[in-house]
């Protein structure tokens, strides 16, 4: 008996050493454990999306791609190729390894800065909690529950600029909790530096810069003085807004309108107008229906039970008497980007679509992605504070989540095959595929309309002609017959720049419809006037 009570208690003293001892480990290589699990993960999620095909199921990744392309090969290639639909930072980024043709045809070269941004947010996450004081299971527990999502890991192995926006506007509102709790320089100059990269990736970003501006000289006003609060809020301001400042003179030297972005024909602007003309920007001016559609995007991305434990970490975090006032402050950054996509809805900057809320579509439905690092954050608080029902309440999340892997439950790729995102382009660049190689002569398209044809062709950016080359353009629209061996566009269809320029073109006659296709139509130019078309790019070098 009393062999038996000594192993016993050699046993527990083990246990007790070696729980010790993985505690220390943790507390002091923590943050490199977590680093080496979501490079494991990263790379193993990017693989099986490449491999099943889904990685460029979004018509957008591959838009994105070709533009950063487009920079360096073409027929008029250079940095006006980065244009002024979509924030730059992505595309210019992206220039280091698009050159390659397998990083660009694969996906890779824009996948490879979401896969990068997916660590970097997962690590924030840590260190966030670890700042909250949060101990190490409730820091694994935020960490696990963003690295856990279908929608996270599938947009990380995509060329979507969602991953890239996340970690900028955490990184962004993590150095702003550190200035707030330790008022050092550096970590205000930290956290504008963040938010100003993540105003040259999204929209999202810019509000969240003026959400922070406006906190940052709130709080140092209340604590200090208004001439302390008016010198923080310059230098924030300053560097924070330097993107802005950059992006509105790209515009204006460019387009010859600062605001070419905002209010342009390719402009976000110009689109929901003509959605609010066709009756379905049901959003607009209905901050309860704006409300309700975020919430929902909201819970697909996340998971309904996820998202209201969240929110009830949210709350616990911000009633927490322990926490100093400045702090609480601080973590409301958190919540911009759910502030953000609803005052967009409501004032018709932004269109999302939920089926069954709006139809029976999907798009766009991948912005409610935009909390998940906020909600692993709130989630994390609660583990570590409700500790006498953390046990029940992580054995319901890994249940939901594993319940959404088992049914691959993820919205993002839904929304990538089978909504509005997508459009079924591989007809018409399948048909260019079989019928253009061998064959010299350019295409003349509309990038703007028909971007993913051009990437997913697979053919050179060099043999195509469209808005962004220049004198081509130009000439290809006015005598498309001196140009175009074939012209693919939505035939009657004025929103298709290209014909809308040519339709009336002399030239426009000497073509043959050859392949009409639901989401646009290839024409071919008659044999007979193949011998005055110009084949090669004799333009040479355009300004």
């Amino acid at each position: 008996m009393k062999d038996f009570s000594n192993n016993q208690e050699i046993k527990l003293s083990l246990n007790r050493n070696l729980i010790n001892w993985a505690t220390t480990f943790l507390n002091k290589y923590g943050t490199i454990v977590v680093t080496l699990i979501l490079v494991a993960i990263s790379i193993a999620s990017y693989i099986v999306y490449y491999k099943n095909g889904l990685g460029l199921a979004y018509n957008d990744a591959r838009s994105h791609l070709d533009i950063g392309r487009r920079v360096v090969e073409g027929l008029k290639p250079g940095i006006a190729q980065l244009g002024s639909v979509w924030l730059p930072l992505t595309h210019i980024l992206m220039t280091l390894t698009i050159w390659n043709d397998f990083m660009w045809h694969s996906g890779l070269s824009g996948a490879i800065l979401s896969m990068g941004a997916f660590i970097y947010t997962g690590l924030l996450i840590y260190l966030f909690l670890r700042r909250l004081n949060v101990g190490l299971f409730g820091r694994f527990v935020g960490v696990g529950i963003f690295v856990a999502n279908i929608n996270v890991l599938y947009l990380q192995s995509t060329a979507m600029t969602e991953l890239l926006l996340l970690a900028t506007m955490t990184a962004g509102t993590y150095y702003l909790l550190l200035w707030y709790q330790d008022n050092k320089i550096i970590h205000l100059i930290s956290s504008a530096f963040w938010i100003m990269l993540s105003t040259l990736i999204r929209y999202d970003g810019w509000f969240l810069f003026f959400f922070a501006a406006m906190i940052i000289f709130f709080q140092t006003w209340k604590q200090k003085n208004y001439r302390t609060a008016e010198g923080m809020f310059v230098l924030f301001c300053t560097l924070g807004g330097f993107g802005i400042f950059l992006w509105l003179l790209w515009n204006q030297l460019i387009f010859k309108d600062a605001l070419y972005f905002a209010f342009g024909p390719y402009s976000a602007y110009a689109q929901q107008n003509q959605l609010e003309s066709a009756g379905v920007l049901a959003t607009k001016g209905n901050f309860g229906f704006s409300l309700k559609t975020y919430w929902w995007a909201l819970a697909y991305n996340i998971g309904f039970f996820t998202l209201l434990v969240g929110v009830l970490g949210a709350a616990v975090l911000w009633l927490d008497k322990k926490l100093k006032p400045s702090v609480r402050i601080a973590t409301s950054a958190l919540i911009a980007p759910f502030i953000f996509n609803v005052i967009a809805l409501y004032l018709g900057h932004s269109v999302l679509y939920i089926q069954g809320l709006s139809g029976n579509s999907l798009f766009n439905v991948r912005y409610g992605i935009m909390m998940m690092p906020s909600i692993a954050i709130f989630i994390g608080y609660l583990i570590d504070q409700w500790l006498a029902i953390r046990t029940v309440l992580v054995g319901l999340l890994i249940f939901v989540t594993l319940f959404q892997f088992a049914n691959g439950d993820a919205v993002t790729i839904d929304d990538a095959r089978v909504g509005s995102s997508q459009k079924n382009v591989s007809e018409v660049s399948g048909w260019l595929q079989k019928n253009v190689p061998g064959q010299a002569g350019f295409i003349l398209i509309s990038a703007a309309s028909h971007d993913a044809i051009i990437f997913s062709s697979g053919l050179p950016m060099k043999r195509f002609i469209h808005e962004g080359t220049g004198a081509y353009w130009e000439s290809a629209t006015t005598n498309p017959d001196r140009w175009a061996r074939w012209i693919v566009l939505r035939t009657y269809s004025d929103d298709d720049q290209t014909y809308r320029l040519i339709k009336n073109t002399e030239g426009f006659k000497h073509y043959d419809l050859v392949q009409s296709f639901p989401f646009a139509d290839i024409y071919q130019i008659k044999g007979e006037y193949l011998k005055d078309l110009n084949t090669e790019p004799i333009l040479g070098k355009q300004k």
